[in-house]
């Protein structure tokens, strides 16, 4: 399951860079995560500084 930006994401940018699939795109309100291309790896979680990338349900 691919994880998942919540509405806390102040569109930092931070993540976008840590994606090795590139699967972060800035959205209309925030960054979101493509699920068809994420391999769940949490690097994207490991470096956001609002703690609001999570794993998908």
């Amino acid at each position: 399951m691919a994880y998942k930006i919540s509405d806390e994401c102040i569109s930092c940018g931070a993540c976008s860079g840590e994606c090795p699939t590139e699967s972060i795109s800035e959205g209309a309100q925030h960054y979101e995560i493509n699920p068809d291309t994420c391999i769940d790896c949490g690097a994207c979680a490991d470096v956001c500084p609002t703690g609001s990338i999570t794993p998908g349900e």
